[in-house]
């Protein structure tokens, strides 16, 4: 009699179109014993890869509702494993972000009712980090807070890492950056006292670079950032190029883009040649050239690879900014007076934009002048020339104000 191992076996050399109810009925065999459960593994593990080849996601969907009796007699650990290994396999279809929460809510729930608390826990972290990535702050920083006072009291350090991870990039997205950074150490600390795999190692150096760079240390961005590329890239993980672009990122605004053909040249960079290289070649060109015009043409042309990410976003709109004002300094520092249309002729942009710009500028106390609306210029006033006499008569004074207390003090003494 053919043992359940060998139908595996035989099924996985099928045509997909025969292999699926093959490996479905080696899953449904009602044998038992520790075989048996290994090459129903086996049949879950191919049938997930099965499903991915054909992009169908509902397909997994429908084998976790199967594999729900089947679970009842499996060890925990097990099922948390084969649970986690399909949840994987639906991640690897594109456009299934929906599909993966609705099946983490129902894990979720089924694991509540089944106290598979290692389960639900993990399924829970998955669901904050899909939250997240949907920009769904609200549910996300819930479960998370949720997570981590149980977790706390479990004292998984593993998790713990992963969980304080997630709640970095939660408030990184928020802009709440002490909270970003106390979590970012919290996790860099459980991370100490165990064994980090690799791709959680390369994820916690992303995140402290990009931590970094909010704050402006773009070289230390850029060490963390190179440490993440390497080992993502070791691992060929696809969030290489991720961070080989804040790589590129940190030399533009530290403003060293002598080094970034330097760096798209080594052998490990040349892996990653696209249009998601060429795109921050295409910002440190216009940068280093000082062209606003180029700087938006490389936006227009890069929009997906440049707007798309939030990182990214934030940094170049700030690099946008600063180039502008240079810009416009450069262009302002001949005249006390000119006409605000002929400075968006020269700087080549909206009148609307360089007048915002401007009142901006001087807002924040940049330039000093005024804008006159009537006339539709900018008058540039005088640097002021610091006036010493008030600073000096007050010094004398204090000078005076000592000499009478001391000699006050010593004719008090010769009176006594």
């Amino acid at each position: 009699m053919t043992s359940l191992a060998e139908r595996v076996s035989a099924a996985s050399d099928l045509p997909a179109a025969q292999a699926v109810p093959a490996l479905l009925a080696c899953v449904e065999d009602a044998a038992g014993g520790p075989e048996a459960v290994k090459a129903k593994e086996e049949a879950v593990a191919q049938l997930g890869a099965c499903y991915v080849k054909a992009q169908d996601g509902e397909a997994i969907r429908r084998l976790l509702a199967t594999l729900r009796p089947i679970f009842a007699s499996v060890a925990k650990a097990k099922t948390a494993k084969l649970v986690r290994l399909l949840l994987d396999r639906v991640a690897q279809i594109p456009g299934t972000t929906a599909l993966q929460v609705s099946l983490c809510s129902e894990i979720r729930e089924w694991s509540a009712a089944e106290k598979r608390t290692f389960l639900r826990q993990r399924v829970e972290t998955r669901l904050a980090a899909l939250h997240l990535d949907a920009r769904d702050f609200q549910p996300a920083l819930a479960l998370i807070t949720s997570l981590l006072s149980e977790v706390k009291r479990l004292d998984d350090k593993n998790q713990l890492v992963e969980i304080h991870l997630l709640e970095s990039r939660a408030h990184r997205a928020l802009r709440n950056m002490p909270k970003s950074k106390a979590a970012l150490t919290a996790a860099r600390t459980a991370a100490n006292a165990i064994y980090v795999p690799p791709s959680m190692q390369a994820q916690l150096d992303l995140q402290t670079g990009i931590v970094g760079a909010e704050e402006k240390d773009f070289r230390t961005a850029y060490s963390y950032f190179f440490e993440a590329f390497e080992q993502f890239s070791s691992l060929e993980d696809a969030t290489a190029v991720r961070a080989l672009k804040y790589m590129l990122l940190c030399k533009v605004m530290s403003a060293n883009t002598d080094d970034i053909n330097a760096i798209v040249s080594t052998k490990s960079a040349l892996k990653y040649a696209g249009a998601q290289v060429d795109s921050m070649k295409a910002v440190a060109d216009a940068f280093s050239g000082r062209s606003l015009a180029a700087f938006e043409e490389s936006l227009a042309r890069y929009p997906d690879e440049l707007q798309g990410d939030a990182v990214l976003k934030t940094h170049l709109a700030a690099l946008y900014d600063t180039m502008l004002e240079q810009n416009l300094t450069r262009l302002i520092e001949p005249f006390n007076r000119v006409e605000i249309a002929h400075l968006a002729s020269l700087i080549n942009l909206p009148l609307a934009t360089v007048e915002a710009k401007l009142s901006k500028m001087i807002l924040d106390h940049k330039l000093r002048g005024t804008l006159d609306q009537g006339s539709g210029n900018l008058v540039v006033f005088d640097d002021e020339v610091e006036d010493k006499l008030y600073p000096a008569a007050l010094e004398t004074i204090q000078a005076l104000g000592k000499v009478v207390e001391h000699l006050h003090k010593r004719s008090v003494k010769l009176l006594a």
